[in-house]
This record gives structure tokens, sequence and C-alpha cells, in this order.
């Protein structure tokens, strides 16, 4: 496969960058303890990630389930892992190591995840990864969230870089689909929370097995300009 040119990169968090499992079914087992409900396993928790906090609160709770007077499920499962957010987390092998080659080739950075603003931050900043990045766009910065184009739209223009040369590197099909609205191309890793569904299923240009990998296969943008 030929390398391809890229001005810039993107990222999804959860399950691309950082395994944050742990975290979020410890808050989902202390909400459901809470509100007197059924637990939910690890691997269940695992297949509910990829939509957003509010979405993994609905997939945790019983479908005929009435929430009481007070809190909503949400907010208690907020309160929860603002408790644990960046407790367990941890890069995936190979992340920092992409990370590191992506900045050695120049290119901007920025996270792009569904999960609400008020966690990303602390969570990058907990487990390191805050000084890669340009920005983060979170699920609640934009009037839509993935797998809409816009937040890649808005981070290739933040960025200074065009969709059709911004890399972005997910684990789901809300990504994938993401990039593709957007026109970017974009690459899957194997390993995170695919909603159940196999990553070979996704319409991507590669599945890479980690970013240090990723990393072999592109091209700073910049370094053709120099190289013609």
């Amino acid at each position: 496969m030929s390398k391809r040119r890229i001005a810039s990169v993107t990222l999804d968090l959860d399950g691309t960058l950082l395994d944050t499992v742990t975290d979020l079914h410890a808050a989902a087992a202390a909400t459901l303890a809470e509100l007197g409900l059924p637990r939910r396993s690890e691997t269940e928790v695992r297949n509910f990630v990829g939509r957003g906090i509010p979405t993994l609160v609905q997939r945790c709770l019983p479908a005929d389930w009435v929430a009481p007077e007070g809190e909503t499920a949400l907010d208690v499962f907020k309160r929860h892992y603002a408790r644990v957010n960046g407790s367990t987390a941890k890069p995936y092998p190979g992340v920092i190591e992409g990370l590191e080659a992506f900045r050695r080739m120049g290119l901007p950075l920025a996270v792009i995840t569904n999960k609400a603003s008020a966690f990303t931050a602390p969570l990058l900043a907990s487990t390191g990864l805050a000084r890669y990045f340009e920005f983060a766009i979170s699920g609640d910065s934009l009037a839509e969230k993935k797998p809409h184009p816009l937040p890649l739209l808005n981070a290739c223009a933040r960025l200074g870089s065009v969709a059709a040369d911004n890399l972005h590197i997910g684990d789901s099909a809300s990504d994938a689909e993401s990039a593709r609205a957007a026109g970017c191309p974009v690459f899957c890793v194997p390993y995170g929370y695919t909603e159940g569904r196999g990553v070979q299923e996704l319409d991507c240009d590669a599945i890479v097995a980690t970013l240090e990998e990723a990393a072999t296969m592109i091209l700073p943008r910049q370094q053709k300009e120099r190289s013609t």
C-alpha cells in the first residue's frame, strides 16, 4: 500500500486512545446499585460504548424502567463517573509511540469524541495525553456529534487542513461514518468498542493493529510539498 499524504490527524478517545471501560463499568455499577436495578457486566458495558454517555446510560437501563422523582439516571451516572473518570484508564499499546511519531512528522492532532466535555479534558490530563493535542471536540461541543460530519469538518478548519488531507482514526461505526460523510480518509483499530459490530464490517481505508502502525502508513503533506 502506498503511503497517504496527510496534513492533520484526528483521533477518537474511548476505545482508540484509551481503554476506559473499567471506569465506565464502575460508574454504571454504582448507578444501577443506587437505583436498585440489575447489574450489567463489563462486557455489556463495553458493547454499549460509542454513542456518548446518554446512550450508554439508556442502554444500561431495563426497557420498562420508570425513573423515580429527583435525579435522572443520567444525573446519577455523571455523579459517579466524575469520581472514577481516569482512575484506571490507560493508553492502548502503541498509542504513545504513534502519537510521538505523528509529532515528529509535524502533524497537528485533535481528539474527536462523543464523551461529554466535562469528562474529556480531565481524562486527557490524568492520563498524560493532553500534551499531544491542539484541542478536543466533545459530544456536546457542537450542535452535532459523530456520526455526523460536523465535528470532523470543524476540527479540520481549526487545524488548518481540508477533509481530504485529514486522517481520522477510530474504532467504531460512528467514526467510519463520520469520516466518510466529511470526506476524510479513515483508519480503524480492531481492539476498541465497536458496539458489538466487527471492525471488519466497517467502511474504512485500513485496519491498523496500533497507532504506531498507522504512523508508518502516512507521510506528512508538507513532506510532499518539499520534495516536488
